[in-house]
């Protein structure tokens, strides 16, 4: 039997849940439950978009330096300057990367409020998974929507490779 377009568009698509990796002890499925029962913080957002114009929107979720340390990223406090060699990569579905520093969003360097958002304007996120956001970007690039992937690379060799736990 065949189906019908209309009704093979309204198939569900899967819940992103974006893999967490890299130089982790724990890696792990960043899951909107999970991320919507961590502390959450709000930041408001105003950036360029090349192709819309200037658009304002406010945000929801979890520090990103708190679900790090939660997955296990190790580096010794009292060594700043160890935690400036880490770089984050977020991936997004449509092919989309952004490159950020841990020192960016670390409370003792930038402190910068990027968020693995769980909600924009105050509607929950759904089947499209977190969308990483940089609040303090002027220019809308580096904000990945549909994210897929986050890999940290802090270039200790100490990459797990295997699978994530759900």
């Amino acid at each position: 039997m065949r189906q019908s377009h209309s009704a093979a568009g309204t198939a569900a698509r899967p819940i992103a849940e974006p893999a967490l990796t890299g130089d982790l002890t724990r890696p792990a499925r960043l899951t909107l439950p999970d991320l919507r029962a961590r502390p959450q913080h709000r930041a408001d957002v105003g950036f360029e978009c090349a192709t819309s114009g200037p658009r304002r929107h406010r945000f929801t979720g979890p520090l990103p330096h708190d679900v790090l340390a939660d997955a296990g990223l190790e580096s010794d406090r009292a060594r700043r300057k160890d935690r400036l060699r880490i770089l984050i990569t977020v991936s997004g579905a449509d092919g989309h990367h952004a490159l950020l520093s841990r020192a960016e969003t670390d409370p003792d360097f930038g402190r910068v409020p990027v968020l693995p958002a769980v909600s924009i304007d105050a509607v929950p996120l759904a089947r499209s998974g977190p969308q990483f956001v940089l609040p303090r970007d002027r220019c809308g690039a580096r904000h990945i929507s549909g994210s897929n992937a986050v890999r940290v690379d802090g270039g200790t060799g100490r990459s797990r490779v295997g699978r994530v736990r759900r």
